[in-house]
């Protein structure tokens, strides 16, 4: 949504957003000339904003029952969603749209970094904040590509007009909206036949129209990683593709999940023809999104590290590569559960994977968009955890507990607001160091 905001006020319309609460985003945006405001009032909405003249856009994240949106919907604006009005934007563009239930937006980001990079240049739709370009939204107004991160959640990338694809992983998520691990797969193959040119995908996960696929560990795919391995706490690796072996390519991001990120953004900036050695350059300086796998500290006392990680294969992947990188040492992990339906439906799975961390704090669940489902909770999923050294903490009583614990290497994961206690912990963290020290 910010990038939507964003891109309508490059374009010199009146924005005014409303959101639940102010975060250093919205700052940005109010830094930017967007005025926004956080308190549900109709009496907020501009008298200037009439429905002859207003587009109004909401999120599924915004409830039927919220008066603003009810008064515009009242009032016959002209209302639609987020997906549909990027969907209407891309058709002015050659769309190169990344879908995934996970991996979506660090390889979205890197495209459009490698495109960026190239004499096409892009304009970009990320679905998180890029570190190199310190933005969610890129407008290059010479260039006619358009990257845009394909959500999936309420069918969303459905309205999009996509000329190249990226679809990363198809795993079970968003029950609440598509019941079973059938219909998500259906979404996604409905999703790649509005592809009209080049689709590339993951090997093995059963998309079934014409595609290119990759893969980091099934060399019979179209496009593979080779000779994996680690240097200097970074990730290299051989890509192996239908005309060359390239050599020697150096990961800007840590993690094995990350090397097929930037394989599948490889196929398809080849496939399209940027050159070689632009990718290379591209992958090997790509500083990845804010909250994926982004370092808070990184010294010989104190390793911490934040990542959005939500769903059970994006934590399990998360933590596998952290102990690849730091394997004499005691992982802790702290996880904020985002959703009580994805808490439900995914319990055993939440559970195996944060049963790979040595020591665990669960804070309560984020209800996001949800009201509480009886039984479920954040107690409740620590009892299903195998891990002896495991807490339950109230958000408020984090940083204590940190003092107390003191943890060498740290996580921090979920996709509700556990990221506003990600600069507490880091001074927490610096505090207690120089206390050891």
């Amino acid at each position: 949504m910010s990038a939507l905001a964003r891109y309508y006020n490059a374009q010199e319309k009146n924005v005014v957003g409303y959101d639940r609460t102010e975060t250093s985003l919205i700052k940005e945006l109010q830094n930017e000339g967007i005025d926004m405001h956080f308190s549900d009032d109709v009496n907020l909405i501009p008298a200037s904003f009439r429905k002859e003249n207003t587009l109004v856009i909401y999120t599924p994240a915004i409830p039927k029952e919220h008066k603003q949106l009810q008064y515009f919907l009242e009032n016959n604006f002209t209302v639609v969603k987020r997906a549909a009005a990027l969907g209407e934007i891309t058709k002015s563009y050659k769309t190169f749209a990344v879908a995934g239930t996970h991996g979506k937006t660090t390889t979205s980001t890197l495209l459009a970094h490698i495109l960026s990079s190239s004499k096409e240049k892009c304009s970009a739709f990320l679905g998180g904040i890029s570190s190199n370009y310190g933005t969610n939204f890129l407008l290059e107004k010479e260039s006619k590509n358009m990257v845009v991160e394909a959500d999936e959640f309420d069918r969303s990338f459905l309205q999009l007009n996509p000329n190249y694809g990226i679809i990363t992983s198809t795993d079970a998520d968003h029950l609440d909206v598509y019941q079973n691990k059938d219909s998500v797969k259906k979404s996604f193959e409905d999703f790649a036949n509005l592809i009209t040119e080049i689709c590339v995908a993951k090997k093995g996960i059963g998309i079934t129209r014409s595609h290119i696929s990759y893969s980091i560990t099934d060399n019979s795919a179209d496009y593979f990683a080779a000779n994996i391995r680690i240097e200097n706490h970074q990730y290299i690796f051989d890509a192996v593709t239908p005309k060359q072996t390239i050599k020697n390519i150096v990961c800007g991001l840590p993690g094995r999940h990350n090397v097929e990120n930037a394989l599948a953004a490889l196929t398809l900036g080849l496939e399209v023809g940027v050159d070689k050695e632009i990718i290379v350059s591209a992958i090997k300086t790509y500083r990845g999104v804010k909250r994926r796998f982004e370092y808070q500290i990184n010294t010989n006392e104190k390793v911490y590290i934040d990542d959005y990680a939500h769903h059970p294969e994006e934590i399990k992947a998360f933590v596998n590569s952290v102990k690849e990188l730091y394997p004499k040492e005691k992982i802790t992990g702290i996880f904020q559960p985002h959703l009580y339906s994805r808490t439900k439906d995914f319990a055993e799975d939440f559970a195996a994977s944060l049963s790979l961390l040595d020591s665990l704090c669960l804070i309560p669940i984020y209800p996001a968009r949800e009201l509480p489902i009886e039984g479920v909770s954040s107690s409740w999923l620590l009892s299903l955890v195998k891990v002896s050294d495991k807490h339950h903490c109230e958000k408020k009583d984090v940083l204590s507990w940190i003092e107390k614990t003191n943890p060498k290497v740290l996580l921090t994961m979920g996709a509700g607001d556990i990221d506003m206690l990600v600069e507490p912990i880091k001074e927490q963290l610096n505090k207690t160091t120089k206390n050891v020290a």
